[in-house]
């Protein structure tokens, strides 16, 4: 039986541009997706002109005992922990702790020798490299210029050899210390200049370590001091505590076409359920664990320009330069959309890309590995939260899109 749930949604007092009335077609969609196996449940939430206007979780947490989702069901984030490190990280800037374009070598000495790949042997996985032309700026870090790139998810089949003849984790769920992973990274070949392109890889993870440097602090309890407890994200975790496992959703893969449970090890022998395992390394590209709610907290800050609840957690000016392009025209784009804007932490939608979307210009975006997604669009003063669990590569990536693509259908002007 299809479950959808209905929680903490003031549909009475939301504006008239959306009737009570449209906002069931997001339902239709969730339902169509459900019923025809693409997804075993999601937990869904809109908030609009200062309100929740839509919270909703629909089919199952758990497909194999039917556990019901819940609308405070606990999903890991995956790399929608980058947002939350990169605010972490400006947190310190504000404070005078690092200019943007310092090189990481300066925080973190082991960088000083990271070079560029030239030449790799398929049969060994060996290679050569060349000097750097300019080194590893934090700017770099930020908006994912750096040369890093994945282990298991690399654009470039050589990195991914790479990577797995030295053990680089991935960060999901990876057993090890932060700073000892980093290092280790450190001492891997970049796949190109600095500056030179986008590439999307283990930059955020670095970012975090350097939070640790700057704050004195490990990652988590800064982002539990200095982000958590002021935005009461009371589900948003690295290491799930024993009485929230629970709530837990289990992730999900398709086998021979059909949904199913996944319960063996995953990426580079990794636990399924690493959210509750012990020895995992605090990754801040994508070790975080949370809720719709929770996550929905954290954008409202960056919606508000800084402030939640009357308190200021960072400074307006600094949200404004984080939501500006960082990616120049001579920049090439690895395994992105073309015309693709980024800014210091998020996918960006202006003029120059905004043909490809239906957000409002001035919005931001992005979504995490295990099919969870958000955006945040301040022209309609809406933040739009779309979770699932999946395991890549054959998760239902369209699924941010068709819910924009729906919301966005029912807006009409006051």
């Amino acid at each position: 039986m299809l479950t959808m749930i209905l929680s903490g949604t003031n549909l009475q007092a939301q504006k008239p541009s959306i009737t009570n009335e449209k906002l069931y077609h997001i339902d239709n969609l969730a339902q169509q997706l459900i019923q025809t196996g693409q997804i075993a449940g999601a937990s869904i939430l809109l908030f609009k002109d200062g309100q929740t206007i839509y919270n909703k979780a629909f089919g199952y947490a758990d497909p194999e005992t039917k556990k019901a989702m819940q609308t405070n069901s606990i999903f890991r984030i995956a790399s929608q922990t980058k947002a939350i490190t990169s605010i972490a990280a400006m947190m310190l800037w504000e404070q005078g702790k690092f200019l943007l374009d310092e090189p990481v070598s300066k925080y973190i000495p082991e960088f000083k020798k990271t070079a560029v790949l030239k030449n790799f042997n398929p049969a060994d996985s060996s290679y050569t490299t060349q000097p750097v032309v300019r080194e590893i700026t934090i700017r770099d870090l930020l908006r994912h210029t750096s040369g890093l790139s994945y282990p298991v998810f690399s654009i470039d089949e050589r990195l991914n050899a790479i990577y797995a003849k030295a053990g680089v984790s991935t960060g999901l769920g990876s057993k090890g210390v932060l700073k000892e992973r980093i290092e280790l990274l450190a001492e891997q070949p970049l796949l190109h200049q600095p500056g030179e392109a986008f590439t999307y890889g283990l930059n955020t993870d670095v970012l975090g370590r350097l939070v640790e440097v700057w704050s004195g602090l490990s990652l988590q309890d800064f982002l539990k001091i200095r982000i958590f407890d002021p935005l009461e994200m009371e589900d948003t975790y690295f290491h799930l505590p024993k009485g929230k496992i629970d709530r837990l959703v289990a992730l999900d893969q398709k086998v021979d076409g059909k949904l199913k449970k996944r319960k063996e090890l995953i990426y580079e022998g990794n636990e399924v359920n690493y959210p509750a395992a012990g020895g995992i390394y605090v990754s801040g590209g994508a070790g975080l664990s949370s809720t719709t709610s929770d996550y929905l907290k954290f954008l409202q800050m960056v919606l508000n320009k800084g402030i939640y609840k009357g308190k200021r957690l960072i400074g307006e000016k600094t949200i404004e330069l984080m939501l500006k392009n960082q990616l120049t025209e001579s920049m090439k784009i690895n395994g992105q959309e073309e015309n693709f804007q980024f800014g210091l932490g998020w996918g960006l939608v202006n003029k120059r890309n905004g043909y490809l979307h239906p957000l409002s210009k001035g919005s931001f975006f992005w979504g995490g590995a295990y099919n969870t997604h958000y955006w945040v669009d301040p022209k309609e003063q809406l933040i739009g939260l779309v979770f699932t669990q999946e395991y890549m590569p054959d998760s239902y990536w369209d699924l941010g899109y068709l819910f924009k693509n729906v919301f966005y259908s029912l807006i009409e002007s006051k």
